[in-house]
């Protein structure tokens, strides 16, 4: 049986080169003295030095981490805001940190998008107040693809002397030039795009007053507990560097396979979501109108075609998607959501059987409906 596995919103398949990369590196703690312990200390360092260019930061600005979700609770926790400003359609692990803060005391802003799925510069700039210490802003919505106008906010927040921090995550393919961007704190992680799970980085600028959150050994020049996950690192630094460097031809490459994808969908009678707004080409969301996702999914995943109903992060949750929601979608709209995702490794004959089986599966629910 043919598989195409579409979740790569998810986690991505590690790119063979960052597998090789990972392999060559020594399992010695970083910390050691010793030969050994030094040799991976080097690894972790050259790396540093290698992300640092694809941000185009300083290598001392740049903090690993265990993932997204660590890296983001420690820009909004470490900060200690009065008042945050994000949006409503940024990842739970921002929402879940902010609704902690709010219980904490701290005020928290969620503004609103429209039905495009991007936020509106105007409205952030709208909410701050005299106690605003911290804007979050998702770069690329990991549901929807929608890109979101980071450039802009990063000016207003830098003419009010507010930070910003930016969740990158799903934006590999995309420019990660903090000082383009503007941004005083971003996300990054490795599983998103060909590196390996369980490390991510914070980029930090330089200036920026942060508190740990996890005390130690004093890793990360004291500002991270925890010994280094060196095969990890080296394997994400390889990521960036294979996945910044072929951007162009790898967007191209993916805009066919969507193009492809997204016409066949609606064939099959699919609403792609935000069609019309600045998105990667990578994310693709589609509404069945009178169908279970979850239904489809399944069988989708017996004939080996493997997406997903939203956010993998929450896929035990049976609550509609709080993203679809914030675009004012039906909760039978919602239910009726599936989310595909490409990356490096699919190919024109696996968007083929995909749509060869989603017409399959679609036919016999409809079918059961029907009865």
């Amino acid at each position: 049986m043919m598989e195409a596995y579409l979740d790569a919103s998810a986690t991505t398949p590690v790119d063979p080169r960052v597998k090789e990369a990972m392999d060559a590196v020594e399992y010695a703690n970083p910390s050691s003295l010793h030969a050994k312990g030094q040799e991976a200390r080097e690894a972790v360092e050259r790396s540093r030095i290698a992300l640092a260019k694809a941000l185009d930061c300083r290598p001392a600005e740049i903090f690993f981490t265990s993932g997204g979700t660590e890296s983001v609770n420690w820009a909004l926790k470490g900060v200690r805001a009065k008042h945050i400003i994000t949006t409503k359609i940024e990842h739970h692990a921002v929402l879940e940190t902010c609704e902690h803060l709010r219980n904490e005391g701290a005020e928290v802003t969620y503004v609103p998008v429209g039905k495009d799925g991007v936020v509106n510069p105007e409205d952030i700039k709208n909410a701050i107040t005299p106690l605003t210490r911290l804007i979050s802003v998702i770069y690329v919505n990991n549901e929807l693809g929608t890109i979101q106008p980071i450039r802009e906010i990063g000016e207003i927040a830098k003419k009010h002397n507010i930070l910003f921090h930016v969740d990158a995550c799903q934006a590999g393919l995309l420019d990660l030039d903090v000082k383009r961007l503007q941004c005083d704190l971003l996300t990054l992680n490795a599983s998103k795009l060909g590196g390996p799970k369980g490390v991510g980085l914070l980029y930090v600028r330089f200036g920026v007053k942060l508190t740990p959150l996890l005390h130690g050994g004093g890793q990360e020049r004291g500002m991270r507990s925890g010994t280094e996950n060196v095969p990890a690192i080296v394997g994400f630094a390889k990521a960036v560097e294979i996945i910044q460097s072929s951007k162009e031809q790898e967007t191209m490459k993916l805009f066919a396979l969507q193009t492809r994808l997204e016409e066949g969908l609606k064939r099959l009678g699919g609403r792609i979501n935000c069609e019309s707004s600045p998105r990667v080409p990578s994310i693709t969301s589609v509404t069945f109108k009178g169908v279970e996702a979850e239904s489809l999914l399944l069988q989708l995943s017996d004939k080996g075609v493997y997406v997903s109903t939203g956010s993998a992060c929450a896929t035990k949750s049976l609550e509609p998607s709080h993203v679809l929601k914030a675009l004012g979608f039906s909760d039978s709209e919602a239910h009726g959501t599936l989310r595909f995702s490409l990356s490096w490794q699919n190919t024109a004959e696996e968007v083929a059987y995909t749509l060869k089986c989603v017409k399959e599966v679609l036919d016999n629910l409809r079918a059961a409906v029907a009865r």
